[in-house]
This record gives C-alpha cells, sequence and structure tokens, in this order.
C-alpha cells in the first residue's frame, strides 16, 4: 500500500481517520494515528468543550483549544507526519476556526457538513492543504469549478463520503435506503472527472473514499477503483486511544445492526447515530434547552428538539442517557477494542 502525498510529506499508509465530534478524534486519537503511519484528524467542532468558560464564551474557548490540540497531538506524532482537523462549513465561526487553524501551522483541512466555496482565501501563501468533502460528482465539479474560477486554486485532495459514513451525511433519506448511490459508484465517477482536471492543471489530486470501509479487503478494493486512499472513523473509536470515554466505546462494542438509526439533525441534514433512549426521547418531545453555544448556522433554537452541542458533549464524557452517539454503518461489526498500533497492522498486513 502506497501512503498519501501532501507538499512534502508523505503518509506510510493510505488511511485517513475520519474527524469526529464533539470531542472524539482530538489530539490523542489524532496523534497517534499519525504516529502509526495514517493520517489523524482533529475534529474542531466545539473543540473547547473541557475549557472552563466554554459555557460562557465557547467561541473563545475553542479557538483557544485548537492550538493546544495540535500542539500536543503533534508531540506524539512527530513533525514529519501528516496532521489534519475537520472543520464543518456549518459551524457559525467556521471563519475564525479555519484562521486559527491554518495560524497553528495545520498540515491539512478537511470540510464537508456544507460546501466550503471560499476555504481557498485561508490558506492561499501557506503550507496548509485542503480538501472538500463531497458526496456526488455534481457537488464535486460545483467546488472544482468554483474554487478554479474564483481562487485559480485547485483542490489539494477530494474527500468523496457515501451514503454509509456516520454522523452527518450528504444524502436525502431515500437515498439513505434504498441502495441506490454507492459509494463505488461515486468514486469511479469522479476519479474519472478528476483525472482530466488533473491532466488539464499538471497537479496530483489524492482522492480520498470513506463511509462503510472497514478492512484490508475494503481498502484494496478501493485502491483497485482509483482511489489514493480511504478515510475510516468508527473502526478508530474503539481503541484505546480514542480521546471519547469508555462509555462512548463500549456503545460500539455492544451495538447491534437494529440499533442504529438515520436521525434529522438540529444541522439540517440527515446522520446516522445509534437509536438510544435520548433519540427515542427527543422524537417524542422537545428538549428543554437553557444555553445557546452559539455552534450551527442553521440550527433555531426556539425550533430545534434538542441542543446538539448539549448531546454530543454529553455522549463524549459518558453520559450515555443524554448523549448524542453518531455512527458508521458498521458500528455493529465493533467488538473490542484495540490499540491504534494493533488497528493500524491489522488492516495493513
Amino acid at each position: 500500500m502506497e501512503g498519501i502525498k501532501l507538499g512534502n510529506k508523505k503518509s506510510k499508509y493510505p488511511i485517513i481517520q475520519g474527524g469526529m465530534g464533539v470531542g472524539v478524534s482530538m489530539h490523542n486519537l489524532a496523534g497517534n494515528v499519525s504516529k502509526e503511519g495514517g493520517i489523524g484528524i482533529i475534529s474542531t467542532a466545539d473543540i473547547g468543550y473541557k475549557e472552563k468558560d466554554f459555557d460562557n464564551n465557547p467561541n473563545e474557548a475553542n479557538i483557544r483549544a485548537i492550538g493546544k490540540e495540535i500542539k500536543l497531538a503533534r508531540e506524539i506524532a512527530g513533525e514529519d507526519k501528516i496532521l489534519g482537523v475537520n472543520i464543518m462549513v456549518a459551524l457559525k465561526n467556521y471563519e475564525s476556526i479555519t484562521k486559527e487553524c491554518v495560524k497553528q501551522g495545520i498540515d491539512l483541512i478537511i470540510s464537508g457538513a456544507g460546501i466550503p466555496k471560499d476555504l481557498p482565501k485561508y490558506v492561499i501563501g501557506t503550507n496548509t492543504k485542503i480538501a472538500p468533502i463531497v458526496s456526488s460528482l455534481r457537488c464535486c465539479k460545483l467546488i472544482v469549478k468554483h474554487w478554479m474560477d474564483k481562487y485559480n486554486y485547485i483542490p489539494d485532495m477530494i474527500v468523496i463520503e457515501g451514503p454509509k459514513a456516520g454522523g452527518h451525511l450528504g444524502f436525502k433519506n431515500d437515498e439513505l435506503v434504498d441502495n441506490k448511490v454507492t459509494l463505488e459508484n461515486i468514486t469511479v465517477e469522479i476519479v474519472n472527472y478528476i483525472k482530466k482536471i488533473e491532466e488539464q492543471t499538471k497537479k496530483n489530486i489524492p482522492i480520498i473514499s470513506a463511509g462503510g470501509i472497514w478492512d484490508k479487503n475494503d481498502i484494496e478494493k478501493f485502491l483497485k477503483l482509483g482511489s489514493t486512499g480511504v478515510q475510516m472513523a468508527t473502526r478508530f473509536v474503539a481503541t484505546d486511544e480514542c480521546d471519547a470515554s469508555i462509555e462512548f466505546k463500549n456503545m460500539y462494542v455492544n451495538a447491534k445492526k437494529e440499533d442504529i438509526k438515520i436521525i434529522k439533525s438540529p444541522v439540517g441534514m440527515p446522520g446516522r447515530a445509534l437509536n438510544n433512549s435520548f433519540i427515542k426521547n427527543t422524537e417524542l418531545e422537545k428538549c428543554k434547552i437553557d444555553r445557546c453555544y452559539g455552534c450551527i448556522k442553521t440550527c433555531d433554537v426556539s425550533n430545534t428538539p434538542y441542543c446538539i452541542t448539549k448531546a454530543l458533549v454529553n455522549a463524549v464524557k459518558g453520559n450515555m442517557r443524554d448523549g448524542l452517539i453518531f455512527c458508521g454503518s458498521n458500528v455493529d461489526k465493533v467488538n473490542k477494542i484495540v490499540s491504534v498500533h494493533e488497528l493500524m497492522q491489522e488492516l495493513t498486513n
């Protein structure tokens, strides 16, 4: 397996650990994935939830935490490894979060949950590379054309998230259940399109397939389809180094297929999560919201069924009764907690 080259750095393996928020993929998980030869990704969604002033000054807490988390991850991974962040376009403070990540010298920004139309303007003239998350050829073409026309910038990487991914999904509900849309088909379409862009611009653009990828066979399948690498998230939750609580990890270990549910998120997109008591209760009645963290552009506090920040923070801290637990479509296959080293060896040997 060939690694992924970005700028003057190259990973040992073609594996990116997906960004998972709130707090699931922070410095410990991301740093160790990069150390073991993959590309570790820190989630910036409410990254400052552990800061003492988070409840009263969430924006300041989040900005402050970015530098701390990147520094700690670098200490684990080493300066020669590729380290990235995931930034949701839907965040109200998207611009300030992005600028701070670039200021801190992050190698890679992966951006989705919306279309990152103006992401290039934050990185031009820096060493930070950028990758939009796309879920269709149409979306990919739109972003590539816009970036080229407005900024004369070619994506440094394309991340394709298929319908089997965890968390927020760029598909309609019916597309998530009828299996007519597949990651394999989207990958082939985008690989063929990006080949033309590479010929036109003389730039190498790694293509990363994500969503429902479980083992070495899956990785090799997408490499044969033309992908440069894969992004995996669910499998990295059940690791010793994952930053989530042991209660969160055990929910993955004990999950069954029938526990997986497509929900409507306050972000305005469908999402894949575990159908716990929290999900069941919010379907019956609206949760009381006593504080707004100003996290998502699309959230209307007066109408939203629950505060997504509070629900995700509860989960990562171990409060499973009041927590939202995002997951991928293969979460039922998770049966034990291993080290990142063990998992990377299993995926590559």
